[in-house]
């Protein structure tokens, strides 16, 4: 092992390539096949754990678009593939191989197909520079770092597995040149492809809302990692300054907004919501009764409920269709978790296997309960943890939100929908205070002109031109939202 890691600088110092965009040498232990490999198979992971917004105009509408800016790039030979993921985030990735993912909540906050062009021309760029090669490529050099401390070090050995599994290429983050370089070819291949590239600051002042409105949920996680949108808008700016524009390049906002109409707005509450610190799933019929005062989330593969003072979490995801004493073996046999005291007693009627286990973490040890429930052909594990010292005082606790699943029969909440994009003419010049006035939506007056592209309450809208508004209800898909709208509501 010793000597073959005597030879890794060579072979690190062996292994560059020449940027497609930049011309610049560079480090790359990742050769195009196998970027395109990882790119298809991380794709799988995310058609699977966040899916494809169900609605084939739509996506064959933004796969038109990205073709035509990726078939004009430095890597036009890639497999490019572009999709819209059912996610409410305003959000955008690159996987590398050209697999380029804009969400459901990007497009409702837009208003122009020039804006959403520089969005994926910016993510392109990404493919293009082979940022997330670069980042691999890092990675496994860092990797090589973390064998030869395993070789010295059980320790290191001990967390070796754990630590390589945080450099999953979904989890990569691209520092603020990179964002910059993706940000400068975004521009350009837009502009070659005759959009209106002046819309870009539109979508840069559309992050910088977002962040303004971050506390109604909206933030979207890639942000703080992304230069301020304040310095990309000047940055564009000074962009424009040195170039003269050719006439009647696309915005193409009318046909934008009737792509989007009646699109869902927000999260799907079908997938579950909360009503106070109660989780409803309506598209799986259970539902969960979480600690009160936890603030607890929603997210893609759990619901995650967190302690007051941050000591204790209890969490809820599915297991699979195996048998909820398979499951339990399966939890219980992995490597470091001790099982406790168990048992096979049924939760409201449902099969399940509920044991207490204890595990060994780099922060000490945790110890805690966990229950796999099957319920409709599926098992779900319900589990609640703490540090060992603490799990008398959160055991009721744990026990309770166990005990809480049960089946979901409540028509009205069998019935949600979620809100959605309605479209409407404006035939005489309106405040947006005014349009709201006329034309409620269930979402902060901030909120509504921001969907709008416009400043503010104060903003006009002018006569003759469509504008979007929210039409339904607006589901908390955390218990911070929950609260709000019940103090509201008071």
């Amino acid at each position: 092992m010793l000597r073959r890691l005597a030879f890794a600088p060579l072979a690190l110092a062996a292994a560059c390539a020449t940027n497609p965009v930049t011309g610049k040498s560079e480090l790359s232990l990742v050769s195009e096949s196998q970027e395109i490999q990882i790119g298809k198979e991380e794709a799988q992971k995310v058609a699977q754990s966040i899916g494809y917004y169900d609605d084939a105009a739509v996506q064959s509408y933004v796969a038109g678009i990205g073709q035509r800016l990726a078939a004009a790039s430095e890597r036009p030979q890639l497999p490019w593939e572009f999709h819209v993921v059912e996610d409410a985030s305003v959000n955008a990735f690159a996987l590398p191989g050209g697999f380029i993912f804009v969400t459901r909540g990007l497009m409702s906050s837009i208003t122009n197909e020039a804006e959403l062009a520089s969005v994926i021309g910016h993510e392109i760029a990404h493919v293009t520079h082979r940022h997330s090669v670069q980042q691999i490529s890092r990675a496994q050099v860092a990797q090589i770092g973390l064998v030869a401390g395993s070789v010295l070090s059980s320790t290191v050995a001990q967390y070796g597995g754990l630590l390589g599994q945080g450099l999953g290429v979904l989890f990569l983050k691209y520092g603020r040149d990179a964002e910059l370089e993706a940000d400068q070819s975004g521009f350009r291949y837009a502009l070659n492809d005759r959009y209106d590239v002046r819309q870009m600051i539109n979508m840069f002042e559309v992050l910088q809302g977002v962040s303004n409105l971050s506390d109604a949920g909206k933030l979207p996680e890639w942000l703080s990692t992304h230069p301020d949108p304040g310095n990309r808008i000047e940055a564009t700016t000074r962009r424009l300054d040195t170039l003269s524009l050719p006439p009647n390049l696309k915005v193409n906002r009318e046909e934008y907004l009737q792509r989007i109409a009646r699109m869902p707005y927000g999260d799907d509450p079908r997938q579950g919501f909360f009503r106070g610190s109660r989780f409803l799933h309506p598209a799986l019929r259970f539902q969960l009764e979480l600690p009160d005062g936890w603030p607890a989330q929603n997210m893609p593969s759990a619901v995650v409920a967190v302690s007051p003072n941050k000591d204790a979490i209890v969490q809820l995801g599915l297991a699979g269709n195996v048998e909820p004493t398979q499951a339990a073996r399966q939890f219980l046999s992995q490597e470091g978790i001790r099982a406790g005291q168990s048992s096979t007693e049924s939760v409201n009627g449902n099969p399940a296997a509920t044991s207490y286990f204890a595990a060994q973490t780099e922060q000490g040890e945790i110890r805690g309960l966990v229950s796999f429930v099957s319920y409709r052909g599926t098992t779900y594990g319900i589990m609640g943890y703490t540090a060992a010292s603490a799990l008398s005082q959160y055991d009721g606790t744990f026990k309770n939100v166990i005990r809480s699943f049960r089946s979901l029969d409540d028509p009205s909440a069998l019935n949600v929908q979620p809100a959605r994009i309605e479209l409407v003419q404006v035939d005489r010049p309106m405040t947006v205070t005014e349009f709201n006035q006329r034309y409620p939506s269930p979402i902060r007056i901030e909120e509504l002109a921001l969907i709008n592209g416009l400043e503010g309450p104060d903003d006009i809208m002018r006569p003759g031109r469509q504008f979007k508004r929210v039409v339904g209800t607006v589901y908390a898909t955390s218990t911070n939202q929950a609260a709000k709208a019940q103090q509201q509501q008071q």
